[in-house]
């Protein structure tokens, strides 16, 4: 035999044969790996049906809700509950924050849900393997995740005791405007000037609701010193009554108009304050008419108006005026006659006396 052909020989690889058990494994393998594909995508399809149904099922209940708000103050828009009774825009504005964050927490559920049921799936060891590793990340996280934890259970209980609801003007100390949003982690506050504040829910420590049950609006007017106080007040309460009762305007307005009586003097002008009640978001538009008016009127009586000024009670002195003015109510106490003539003196009480029980004669 020539020797290159025994070098060759002895170099060739071995064959391996497909013997059926390895395609028996094969077969094995393809099949458990498509029953683990079809079942991650039967959860993934469970999941987004489930998220569906459970999107559909709040979004009907909040209609509900908002609907019975508004057959109830017989509206067609939740714009016109404005003019209905408080405690419907309340209801709408709570009802919708809710749906928004059972949304959210629908959302993340099935997702942890899914994602473990998957990893069960592909892997079915794995969670029981994990065990302590996971408690030392929960321990971890607890430690390091605090505040998320504080912003989430602040959020709930902002939302679930009706402190913010979605349109409310509020003062967060961090931001002041309109509430656009509320999640369990974050409200979204926009001012004024158009600025969207992240305000975190773990970080508000004072809500002030300018949006629940009523406002006042509070006018102080600077007449000259030497005008009848009586008739500038009569005047005062007269212009605003004319507007409680005008038809454009008696809906934003919730109590008859009080005259407070001079609070100041300053100089040569004398201070009268007015006040009204208002609904919540009716105030700055109220105050704005009612200033108007009150300066024509006081022109109108041939005096001229100095100062005119809207005043936001604080401190000690808001706390005092929150029931409004409180005039004595007691009668005037008699005077005594003007006369030298003495009074008859009145009748002096005696005591009852008891008869006394006739006495029975023994025998004699």
């Amino acid at each position: 035999m020539p020797l290159v052909s025994v070098f060759a020989a002895e170099e060739a690889p071995p064959e391996t044969p497909l013997t059926p058990e390895w395609w028996t494994d094969v077969l094995a393998f393809l099949t458990e790996a498509g029953r683990n594909l079809i079942a991650a995508v039967g959860i993934i399809v469970g999941a987004l049906l489930l998220a569906w149904i459970l999107r559909i099922v709040i979004r009907r209940v909040v209609d509900r809700i908002v609907g019975g708000a508004k057959s109830k103050a017989n509206v067609d828009d939740t714009q016109a509950l404005e003019r209905s009774p408080l405690a419907s825009v309340r209801v709408v504005q709570r009802t919708r924050t809710l749906g928004s964050i059972l949304h959210n927490i629908v959302n993340v559920t099935i997702v942890v849900i899914a994602l473990l049921l998957i990893v069960n799936v592909f892997a079915p060891n794995a969670l029981g393997s994990l065990t302590l590793l996971t408690a030392a990340v929960g321990a971890g996280l607890g430690f390091g995740a605090q505040n998320i934890v504080k912003d989430v259970l602040n959020g709930i209980f902002i939302v679930a005791e009706d402190q913010v609801g979605i349109g409310d003007v509020v003062d967060l100390g961090l931001a002041t405007g309109i509430v656009e949003f509320v999640s369990v982690r974050v409200t979204h506050v926009r001012d004024a000037n158009g600025t969207l504040w992240y305000v975190r829910n773990g970080e508000i420590l004072r809500i002030g609701n300018l949006s629940q049950g009523w406002s006042r609006v509070i006018v102080d007017v600077a007449v000259p010193a030497d005008a009848d106080i009586d008739e500038v007040e009569a005047t005062m309460l007269d212009t605003a009554k004319a507007l409680a009762t005008d038809p454009k305007w008696r809906t934003r307005m919730v109590d008859k108009p009080e005259v407070w009586g001079l609070e100041s003097v300053t100089g040569d002008t004398l201070i009268i304050r007015l006040v009204t009640k208002t609904r919540a978001n009716a105030k700055d538009d109220v105050g704005r008419e009612l200033r108007v008016r009150l300066k024509r009127a006081i022109e109108g009586m041939g005096l001229s108006v100095p100062q005119l000024n809207s005043v936001l009670l604080s401190g000690i002195e808001g706390a005092q005026r929150v029931r409004g003015a409180n005039p004595p109510r007691t009668r005037p106490n008699p005077l005594a006659p003007a006369t030298d003539e003495v009074p008859a003196p009145r009748p002096k009480w005696r005591p009852k006396l008891k008869p006394e029980a006739p006495k029975e004669d023994g025998p004699s």
